[in-house]
């Protein structure tokens, strides 16, 4: 079985987002980016699969859409464990157009689990997994907090209302995953940075496409008004701030 898990790069939590021509384009400038957290615990959950030698995982294959800017980023997951990766050399210019490259290259290449996380970090559109799984017409399982192999067949277990939901697919298949679906993200070891210089790193040019999305500006959140002390003494004052004012009451 070979496991292939979508990546994203994006900003470090702690960026200061700023924008520029008149806030159409996000200002790059000095921004750290990373793996996209739930694609981080992605990763990790089939490196833990693949370690369970009876799961007989061939291999675990990052794929991006960047370009070679982001390669710092691939490398770091290669550094985590993953055995080598593609990146398809184009902006991502929206859900649709990632979703179709990746679609793209997997026409050409066989994977039997593909994991993406739930949303990004950046955008939180929480829609590439479904599009990918349309693109390639393979059955989707959204929500999934945990993964196990048994008999060879990927065993889903998805958050629902009131409980969980177990459900056991064929391959290939798209499971979209949220948190839960691994403790703790890995970290790399040194070993794993030095052997990370040398895993194959398939640079891949995109497909034609036509753009479905057009920005027209990005727009700042409003700043927080500022806090108000209410002495403890006079507990009406409150109430008729909630209500009136927070109106959460």
């Amino acid at each position: 079985m070979k496991i292939l898990v979508c990546i994203s790069n994006v900003p470090d939590t702690t960026t200061k987002v700023k924008f520029i021509d008149d806030f159409k384009k996000l200002d790059t400038a000095g921004i750290q980016w990373v793996i996209n957290p739930w694609d981080e615990l992605s990763l990790t959950r089939a490196l833990e699969l693949k370690d369970d030698t009876t799961n007989n995982i061939q291999s675990v294959t990052v794929i991006h859409v960047g370009l070679v800017g982001s390669e710092p980023t691939i490398r770091k997951a290669l550094a985590i464990g993953a055995d080598d990766a593609i990146r398809i050399n184009a902006e991502p210019s929206d859900s649709y157009f990632v979703a179709a490259q990746i679609a793209a290259v997997l026409k050409q290449e066989a994977y039997d689990l593909i994991l993406c996380g739930i949303e990004s970090s950046d955008f939180n559109g929480s829609t590439v997994g479904g599009m990918l799984a349309e693109c390639l017409d393979y059955p989707s399982v959204s929500s999934v907090s945990g993964i196990k192999i048994e008999n060879g067949q990927p065993v889903l277990t998805r958050e629902i209302d009131g409980g969980k939901e177990i459900v056991t697919l064929a391959s290939p298949l798209v499971a979209i995953v949220q948190k839960g679906i691994a403790k703790e993200p890995r970290i790399a070891a040194m070993r794993g940075i030095m052997m990370a210089r040398t895993k194959p790193l398939k640079v891949v040019e995109p497909v034609a496409l036509e753009s479905l999305t057009e920005v027209v500006n990005f727009e700042m959140p409003k700043p927080r008004a500022a806090c108000k002390y209410v002495d403890p003494e006079n507990p009406k004052q409150l109430v008729e701030l909630l209500q009136n004012e927070a109106k959460i009451i």
